[in-house]
C-alpha cells in the first residue's frame, strides 16, 4: 500500500547483495524509516550496458538477486516501486535476436524502431539536428537484420534498442511486462525514459504532444492492473506541471538544484517560488542513480527557467568547487555519460561533505509536499566513487557505490547517518500530517518558512539556508538540532 512515507531508492546488489539481504536491512538497520522501496532494475541482467536499465528479460528477476517470491516478501510490508523501461530493451533480448535472424518473418517484426520506420523518405541533417539528445553519440546503430544492414534507433547506448511502442508488437511487449509487475505485487510503476518513447519526423521526438497521449495510454493500462504511475522526465518545469495533472505522481527534479542553490549561495527565493507552483502529487528527491539535473531549472529558449543562466553557471561551479573538482571529472564530456544535462556527484559531496548542510537539505526535502524518496548513497553519506569511476569510465558510477556488510556497518556508525535515519523515522511517523494542508509563510530571502496542518496536528518550520540552521514547532515541541528527531 502506497502511503506518504519516505521510500528508499536502491540497487539491490549494491546495498545488500540480494533481495533477502535487502529485506533484512529494511526490517533491522532501517526499521521504521521507510514505508516503501524503489527497487532499481532487478531484472535479467543487472549488469548490462546501463546498470539494469537494459534488460534482456524484463519479466524475470536476475537469479543472483533472488526471485519474485523474494520481491513479494518485501512487498508484504513495504510499498514496491519498480521500473517499466518504456523506451528500449537490450540488444541481447530474445525478441531482438529473433528479429535479427528472421527479419520480417519474426514474430517481433515491428517491435523495434529503425531510421526508415520513422523517416520513410530518409532523414536530412535538419531532421537529425532537431532530435533532442541526452548524449553526444548518434541515435542510430547499424545492425545486420536478416542479412541486411539496418539503421536501428538506439537513443542511449548501442546496446539499448528502442521499442516501437505504437505497433502491436511493441505495445504487446510493454503489456506483458506490466502484467508481470502486477503479478509480482508492484504498487507504483516508474515510467523510465518515457519522454523519448514517441518519434515523429519534423519534431524533437521528445515530450511532443503524441508523447503525452502515449503516457495517458500507458497510465490507463497500469491503473487497470491496480498500479499507480510515476513519470520520470527531465525537462523544463512547465512540462512537469502539465504531466502532473495527467498521472498519479511526477518527480520533483527541480528540488535538488534549487536546494543546492539555496545552500551553496544562501538564497532561498528560487526554491520558494518553485514550491508556490510545484505539483503536490510528486515524489521528491535530492539524489538518484542518475546525476543532479540542471535542465529541470534551466530556461528553454526564450522561456525563463527557475534559475537564470548566470545562476546556473554559479551553481555548477559551486558544486564542482564543493567536490574539489571530482564532479567535473565525471560530468559531461569528461566521462562516458548518457546525460549531458546532469552533474554527476554524490549529494553529500555536492554540499561540500558538510554534515549540517547535508542534514538541512534532507530536512527541506521531507518538509516539501510529496512522497520523499531517499537514495541509498545519500542516506549513507557516501563520498564520490573515484576508483569505480576510474574502473568503468562511466560518469554516473561516481554516485553508485557498492556496500559490503562491513561498509554498511561503518556507515551506520556515523553521526550523519544516524541523524538521517532519525529524521526519516520522524517523517514516517507523521504521514497523516503531511497529507494535510501545506502553506508557505513570509520570511527573509535566505529563509524557507512553511506550515503543515491537519485536524490533529500543526507544524511550523523556519529554515535558514545561509546560517544552515532550523527551528520546527510541532504542537509546541521545538526541534532545533538533529538529535531532536
Amino acid at each position: 500500500m502506497l502511503r506518504n512515507q519516505p521510500q528508499l531508492i536502491t540497487y539491490v546488489d549494491r546495498l545488500a547483495t540480494d533481495l533477502v539481504g535487502l529485506d533484512g536491512v529494511l526490517r533491522s538497520e532501517f526499521a521504521d524509516a521507510f514505508g516503501g522501496v524503489h527497487l532499481l532494475p532487478f531484472f535479467t541482467p543487472i549488469d548490462g550496458a546501463d546498470a539494469g536499465f537494459d534488460p534482456s528479460d524484463h519479466t524475470e528477476v536476475d537469479a543472483r538477486l533472488g526471485d519474485w517470491a523474494d520481491v513479494a516478501h518485501i512487498g508484504a510490508d513495504f510499498a514496491i516501486v519498480a521500473d517499466l523501461i518504456v523506451n528500449h530493451v537490450s540488444s541481447d533480448s530474445p525478441q531482438f535476436r529473433d528479429w535479427q535472424e528472421h527479419g520480417s518473418e519474426s514474430a517481433y517484426d515491428g517491435m523495434f524502431l529503425t531510421l526508415d520506420s520513422v523517416f520513410r523518405d530518409g532523414a536530412s541533417d535538419d531532421d537529425l539536428a532537431r532530435l533532442y539528445r541526452p548524449c553526444p553519440t548518434s541515435p542510430f546503430t547499424t545492425y545486420e537484420i536478416a542479412g541486411a544492414e539496418r539503421q536501428v534507433w538506439t537513443t542511449f547506448t548501442s546496446k539499448q534498442v528502442d521499442i516501437n511502442v505504437e505497433t502491436h508488437a511493441g505495445w504487446g511487449y510493454l503489456i506483458s511486462v506490466l502484467d508481470r509487475l502486477a503479478e509480482g505485487g508492484v504498487d507504483l510503476v516508474r515510467l523510465d525514459a518515457v519522454g523519448y518513447a514517441i518519434k515523429k519526423p519534423g519534431t524533437s521526438s521528445f515530450m511532443i504532444p503524441e508523447t503525452f497521449e502515449f503516457i495517458e495510454r500507458i497510465t490507463d493500462a497500469c491503473r487497470e492492473r491496480s498500479m499507480g504511475v510515476l513519470v520520470e522526465i527531465h525537462s523544463h518545469y512547465r512540462q512537469q506541471i502539465e504531466i502532473a495533472s495527467r498521472v498519479d505522481r511526477v518527480y520533483d527534479f527541480a528540488l535538488p538544484p534549487l536546494v543546492l542553490h539555496g545552500l551553496l549561495v544562501g538564497d532561498a527565493r528560487p526554491l520558494r517560488r518553485w514550491l508556490a507552483i510545484a505539483p503536490q502529487n510528486c515524489v521528491t528527491v535530492l539524489d538518484t542513480h542518475d546525476g543532479i539535473g540542471i535542465v529541470d531549472v534551466a530556461p528553454e529558449g526564450e522561456i525563463a527557467g527557475l534559475l537564470e543562466p548566470s545562476e546556473l553557471d554559479q551553481l555548477v561551479e559551486a558544486i564542482h568547487a564543493a567536490t574539489d573538482g571530482r564532479s567535473r571529472e565525471a560530468t559531461g564530456a569528461a566521462a562516458s555519460n548518457l546525460d549531458l544535462y546532469q552533474i554527476n556527484s554524490t549529494f553529500y559531496e555536492a554540499v561540500g561533505s558538510d554534515e549540517e548542510a547535508h542534514f538541512l537539505a534532507r530536512l527541506i526535502q521531507v518538509l516539501c509536499p510529496g512522497i520523499p524518496q531517499v537514495y541509498y548513497a545519500g542516506l549513507l553519506a557516501a563520498p564520490n566513487q573515484m576508483e569505480l569511476l576510474s574502473q568503468t569510465g562511466v560518469g554516473r558510477d561516481i554516485n553508485r557505490p557498492y556496500f559490503e556488510r562491513a561498509d554498511l556497518a561503518d556507515a551506520l556508525g556515523r553521526d550523519v547517518v544516524k541523524d538521517m535515519l532519525g529524521l526519516l523515522r520522524w517523517r514516517s511517523s507523521l504521514h497523516e500530517l503531511f497529507d494535510g494542508e501545506f502553506e508557505l509563510l513570509d520570511c527573509e530571502s535566505h529563509e524557507l518558512a512553511l506550515r503543515w496542518s491537519s485536524p490533529k496536528q500543526v507544524l511550523d518550520a523556519r529554515l535558514d539556508l545561509a546560517a544552515r540552521s532550523f527551528e520546527l514547532n510541532l504542537d509546541g515541541a521545538i526541534l532545533t538540532t538533529p538529535a531532536d528527531f
